[in-house]
């Protein structure tokens, strides 16, 4: 007899259970597959050995920065690979450089600077001196490229030969500052915008009031660029052997110099002397197995993430952590009101960091590194009041000044024990900007119109859809002037000098390192390993360990962070660099980019600190 077949109904919460466990399985299924994945990233960037003899591949990508900038844990691992690449940090890339000059494992440096998409002229210089030390051990130095911008040339002249590809190009163009102006677009649109500024030379808010540079400002932009690009030309000159005036001739006479070579970028670029050879990417490798220590005919090395994990771990178990510690925080990005995450500058969020350290007793000292052009009048101030109780308790507090350290980034340094910059930092800028938009003629011209009453005068003076009163006016200038005031007094003070010799060099002009200790507003050239000293002379230390600070995260940030490092790693070595394609990550950037600007516009008067020439 047949079994009697189940009723439509069981069936039917038959095929809803099989879905329901075939999802259990899959969640199952994945979780084991991101905790394997957990498992294997944990061990992923350690298992590379260092070679007994081999080369230091350092390969820097994406940006040059002194701070990654935060991204949510949950975001890296959906970006995957090349989120987590997109910044390099500068003090890796030097910690790298001065431990391989003395390792006798590491013969040789193997430079490929394809990945990196810039990080400022400061940046470059600071890699500059590295390399010149990791020279000076006599070791060699290949640079090797598909192609070269200005950026990355700057770094692969200091090799001692420069490999090409011949489809390839050195691309030379000079420095410039250019801006968009909106004036004319302001007025079609009937927007009234108000601004409130002391200094000349504060160029944040031109391009609301006009249609072009002014010619304060014009004459400070070729003033600034001259001297980078002095710096960035004879430096490389000086590297490749070039006569003087070289670099200058190449880029200015570059269609002429490249209608002669037939439009061979490659050929061009060998003729003058900027490559040594041009070779395919086969012939590279070729050439680098005959000339790097290697086995069964291939060259050893190491990249710089797993060299330098090797050796911090090694320092950690061979050597007891010292007694006294040298601080080091880094305040970069924009300076806003608030808890910010790394990356951007809160003022709340470095207060407290401060906070903190003036309480642990192993902390003698800190170095404040500084790469911002400002932002917040209020933020910075709750900084630079951080800083100051730091001091009261005996805690030198030396300044290690960026790409740029001005305007607010300059409020928070004036005030330190030492400010060190180096020569092509951007810095100054000490002046003052409000702005207030108002938009009363273009709701009036759609036929919207504001009316009401008020118990005063100044009632309504923070309403955007009504036109600004002689009132409102006189106040908001009131208030800029008054900070502006309160800035060069806060800087004569730090600098031992008078609000009116500060004012002859303030009024937002913006120097460079080397003008900046002519003029007193720093007090030597040296980088950030030379701000350390500093501060550890200062605090009589003999011997201290330089504590990297930041900002805390909670037990479940940590523990998201590390899971996603590690998803990453192993989503690497599998040949997943992302889940997302790359065009839509570059579409959503684009798109929040308009947000992010208007988060930085958080003080509560709305009164800024800003250098707008600084982004070099």
């Amino acid at each position: 007899m047949s079994e009697k077949k189940p009723g439509i109904i069981r069936r039917f919460f038959r095929f809803i259970g099989s879905i329901v466990t075939g999802i259990r399985y899959l969640f199952s299924l994945l979780f084991v597959g991101l905790f394997l994945m957990l498992i294997v990233g944990m061990f992923a960037e350690d298992i590379q050995p260092i070679p007994d003899k081999g080369a230091l591949y350092l390969a820097p990508s994406g940006v040059l920065v002194d701070q990654k900038t935060y991204t949510d844990p949950f975001d890296q691992i959906l970006m995957g690979n090349s989120q987590s690449d997109s910044e390099t940090l500068v003090r890796d890339v030097i910690e790298a450089l001065d431990t391989a000059r003395i390792d006798s494992r590491i013969t040789h440096l193997l430079l490929d600077t394809d990945y990196m998409a810039g990080g400022g002229i400061s940046k470059l210089e600071e890699i500059s001196s590295a390399l010149l030390r990791f020279k000076k051990s006599g070791k060699p130095i290949i640079a090797v490229g598909d192609n070269f911008n200005q950026q990355q040339y700057f770094l692969a002249a200091h090799a001692d030969e420069i490999l090409l590809n011949p489809l390839g190009s050195v691309s030379i163009t000079g420095f410039g500052l250019y801006n968009s102006y909106f004036k004319e677009a302001l007025d079609k649109l009937n927007i009234n915008m108000h601004v409130f500024r002391v200094g000349d030379y504060k160029s944040a808010v031109e391009p609301f009031l006009r249609n072009n540079m002014s010619a304060n400002v014009k004459q400070e932009s070729r003033e600034l660029v001259d001297s980078l690009w002095q710096f960035y030309s004879s430096q490389v000159e000086h590297l490749r052997g070039l006569p003087d005036g070289a670099i200058d001739d190449f880029a200015n006479n570059l269609h002429l110099k490249l209608q002669a070579a037939n439009g061979d970028t490659s050929a061009l670029a060998k003729q003058q002397n900027l490559v040594d050879q041009i070779a395919t990417r086969t012939q590279m490798f070729a050439y680098l197995n005959e000339v790097l220590p290697g086995t069964d005919g291939e060259f050893d090395s190491i990249n710089m993430k797993a060299y330098l994990n090797h050796n911090r771990l090694t320092s950690r178990t061979s050597a007891a952590a010292k007694a006294h510690k040298v601080a080091l925080v880094v305040a970069k990005g924009s300076i806003v009101d608030g808890e910010q995450p790394e990356g951007t500058i809160g003022g709340d969020t470095l207060a407290s960091i401060f906070a903190r350290l003036r309480d642990e007793d192993e902390v003698k000292a800190v170095v404040l590194r500084i790469d911002s052009g400002g932002g917040s009048a209020f933020a910075s101030d709750i900084i630079r009041d951080a800083i100051s109780a730091t001091q009261k308790k005996g805690i030198p507090v030396v300044v290690s000044m960026g790409s740029y350290a001005a305007s607010g980034g300059y409020w928070i340094a004036a005030d330190a024990d030492r400010v060190l910059a180096l020569s092509t930092t951007l810095t100054g800028s000490i002046g003052v900007f409000g702005i207030v938009p108002t938009v009363e003629d273009s709701l009036a011209a759609l036929g919207i119109y504001s009316d009401g009453v008020g118990t005063t005068d100044i009632a309504g003076m923070m309403r955007l859809d009504r036109p600004m009163t002689q009132q409102s006016e006189m106040i908001f200038q009131a208030g800029v002037d008054n900070i502006y005031t309160r800035f060069i007094t806060l800087v004569a003070d730090g600098r031992n000098s008078t609000p009116a010799a500060v004012h002859e060099i303030a009024q937002g002009r913006v120097w460079t390192g080397e003008k900046a200790l002519e003029l007193g507003l720093v007090d030597q050239l040296g980088d950030l390993n030379d701000a350390i000293k500093v501060a550890a002379e200062l605090a009589n230390l003999a011997e201290y360990e330089v504590d990297y600070r930041r900002k805390p995260l909670t037990v479940y940030e940590q523990l998201l962070m590390e899971m996603s490092s590690n998803i990453s790693a192993s989503f690497a070595g599998l040949g997943i660099n992302s889940w997302l394609p790359d065009s839509l990550r570059q579409q959503a950037k684009v798109i929040l980019k308009p947000l992010q600007v208007l988060d930085t516009l958080t003080d509560p008067r709305g009164i800024y600190l800003y250098c707008d020439n600084c982004p070099l």
